[in-house]
């Protein structure tokens, strides 16, 4: 496994934004950015220092005699609720990022919508568990309800809206990750 996805993901099982990593380590946010995408590598006292902000140190940081999990728990979803927007993203598997596809759950309180989201290369997939939902993908929207899927390329901004008076749920995948 690559430096920068371990600290990445550590970064996140923590609910840290790049920016915060950075502010805790007086280093920027760039740098945190490019570490994390495996451009550039720190010292071992750089590394030392993101790692203690980070709650590990260098051994359990290395120590990689874990065998890879198939099954995942309740205990191994991270959650991030966001009130002003209306949503709750589960991350369902907590390596997803190292894979090519990384599958979430989806709570849209009623009104709440997703961040817009820009043009990427990839796919997207979704399947509504709960109420409805809006698919807004460039100047076109499309409707979805409880037990229908959907699939596009995102080649044009996106997002997805809860415009009924009932919570939305939905299982999303993205390829490749990134949310």
């Amino acid at each position: 496994m690559e430096l920068g996805e371990k600290i990445r993901r550590l970064r996140l099982r923590h609910g840290l934004t790049q920016e915060e990593l950075a502010l805790r380590c007086d280093l920027s946010k760039g740098f945190i950015s490019q570490l994390e995408r495996d451009l550039t590598s720190p010292s071992i006292a750089t590394l030392m220092d993101i790692l203690e902000c980070l709650g590990t140190d260098l051994k359990t940081f290395f120590d990689d005699e874990q065998e890879e999990k198939i099954v995942f728990s309740q205990q191994d979803i991270y959650e991030s609720k966001d009130p002003d927007r209306g949503t709750t993203i589960s991350w369902l598997i907590p390596n997803a990022q190292k894979n090519e596809m990384e599958p979430i759950l989806l709570e849209l309180a009623p009104g709440g919508a997703t961040v817009l989201d820009n043009p990427h290369a990839g796919e997207e997939f979704g399947y509504v568990l709960q109420g409805g939902v809006v698919i807004e993908l460039g100047h076109k929207q499309y409707k979805a309800k409880k037990g229908e899927g959907f699939y596009f390329r995102p080649e044009a901004p996106h997002r997805i809206l809860n415009v009924t008076k009932q919570t939305a749920r939905l299982l999303w995948v993205s390829t490749p990750p990134s949310f």
